[in-house]
């Protein structure tokens, strides 16, 4: 059986999915983004098969997206993330239309229409609305990042984050931790904030039925909660959200290989 790989090489972590001809995930792998794109794509395409339990020279064909999609000279196809999202997003949640991606340096607004972009909108200008602002934010905290989705739902009175700017949002942090705010309701203040601001980016596209929410940052249940609350609408989130337009590229690739096969 042929198998498909799809590998997003993001800011800050490089994902691999590996779906076979049913378009079944057989395997995936998360690894720390770091130089030397050819390699990493082969570690965490290795990692991959050695978790779904098959082998490299299985893998047929193999599809790029993230920012270091064009760096990996062994590919057979490159797509964007936007495209690769909105596929992977579909295939786990068949009646989604909003679908909203925050990683650590951008947030993406998409509205789906049958597994397609329909129409999308991208914050990538400031960091205070994405994901790597929340990596700042946990280390002046002193919190680990992984610890902020959870004590983000122990807050019971979270502490407004008004700035747009990421520094003057830092410098409100600061003010809330001289006042002896708790840190619990610092963070769902952020959560609150994040949401807010992605709230205003999904409402450009419209937000329509079911919404979706992938990326790193959905790992994150006090996120969760505050987007569920800012938009005032049950929210799916994946089992494994930061490999989504992993799991898109491989289904795209997939869908390339058999109308390559079909011409021949």
């Amino acid at each position: 059986m042929s198998l498909v790989a799809g590998i997003d090489i993001g800011s800050r972590s490089t994902k691999a999915v590996i779906v076979d001809e049913l378009g079944a995930q057989r395997g995936r792998a998360v690894a720390r983004t770091q130089p030397d794109f050819p390699r990493l794509a082969r570690e965490v395409l290795e990692a991959a098969c050695r978790e779904g339990g098959v082998e490299p020279g299985e893998v047929s064909y193999l599809a790029t997206t993230g920012f270091g999609r064009y760096g990996i000279p062994f590919r057979d196809i490159q797509i964007t993330e936007i495209t690769c999202v909105a596929r992977g997003a579909a295939s786990l949640f068949p009646a989604t239309r909003s679908v909203l991606d925050i990683g650590a340096q951008s947030t993406r607004a998409i509205r789906v229409a049958q597994g397609k972009v329909a129409e999308f909108k991208t914050n990538d200008k400031c960091a205070a609305g994405a994901g790597g602002f929340l990596e700042r934010a946990a280390r002046y905290l002193e919190v680990r990042l992984e610890e902020l989705g959870e004590l983000s739902l122990q807050a019971d009175a979270p502490q407004p984050i008004s700035s747009v700017c990421a520094v003057l949002a830092e410098s409100e942090i600061i003010n809330h931790v001289s006042a002896g705010r708790s840190v619990e309701a610092i963070i769902r203040g952020i959560h609150d904030a994040l949401a807010s601001r992605a709230l205003t980016l999904l409402s450009r596209v419209g937000v329509e039925g079911e919404l979706t929410f992938v990326g790193g940052v959905a790992r994150q249940a006090g996120m969760t909660s505050a987007l569920a609350a800012a938009a005032r609408l049950p929210v799916n989130v994946p089992e494994e959200p930061e490999t989504v337009a992993a799991l898109g590229a491989a289904l795209l690739g997939l869908q390339r290989l058999g109308r390559r096969g079909a011409a021949a």
